[in-house]
């Protein structure tokens, strides 16, 4: 198993050190920290092609992993570093795909599994409540298995409410000591495994209607 706590050892810095002066004296460090979220991310990808989903069979972390560098030439916000490292495996493209995806984030205190789709572009959104308004009695099968409820807990069952969303995510914090524990890796998996009927729902959408317009 990866050292994750190597990689929150360093997040953790950064939020009070988020310049290029510091960065740059602690290099090593980040690319320490960095080398093992790379390795996680290889063997979390490998195991989701196994056991979760085949089609994600093929994809690499360079697909699926975020830089840690911002872009801050529209943003206010001058902060150089991302504080947080995140992998989203996902059909299509892995971080630049728009299909339902199975997303770890890393950041100390506020680690999670998030699956779903995010901020879809206009065409997909209205296919989505389209396809959700015709097919809601399967949304609340999903949403009564034990393992959903186990990991994502209640949702709104109303239709009407899932009409009126913009984006259609989920997700369930991840303690500090959960994923720098030794069986994170199936913990994790386990998660994926209990999202993938919705992320299925969702990306029926794509077999019904086509592709739809990135988002920019």
């Amino acid at each position: 198993m990866p050292n994750i706590k190597l990689i929150l050892d360093f997040l953790a810095q950064l939020p009070y050190n988020n310049n290029r002066e510091w960065f740059n004296a602690h290099k090593d460090q980040y690319l320490a920290a960095h080398a093992e979220f790379i390795n996680f991310s290889s063997q979390y990808l490998a195991r989701l092609a196994q056991d979760v989903d085949p089609q994600l069979a093929g994809l690499q972390p360079k697909d699926c992993v975020w830089r840690i560098y911002r872009d801050v030439r529209f943003s206010a916000d001058k902060r150089p570093y991302k504080e947080w490292f995140g992998v989203f495996p996902a059909v299509k493209g892995g971080k630049k795909s728009i299909r339902a995806g199975y997303y770890v984030h890393f950041q100390p205190g506020n680690c999670m599994f998030a699956g779903g789709i995010w901020n879809p572009p206009a065409d997909l959104l209205k296919a989505l409540r389209g396809e959700i308004e015709a097919n809601y009695e399967e949304i609340e099968e999903i949403m009564a298995a034990p393992a959903w409820k186990k990991y994502f807990g209640d949702f709104d069952t109303d239709c009407a409410d899932w009409l009126k969303r913009r984006m259609y995510t989920y997700s369930t914090r991840l303690t500090d000591a959960e994923v720098c524990a030794p069986d994170f890796l199936d913990h994790v998996i386990d998660i994926a495994k209990a999202a993938k009927p919705m992320n299925n729902f969702l990306n029926y959408t794509f077999e019904e209607y086509g592709e739809f317009t990135p988002r920019c």
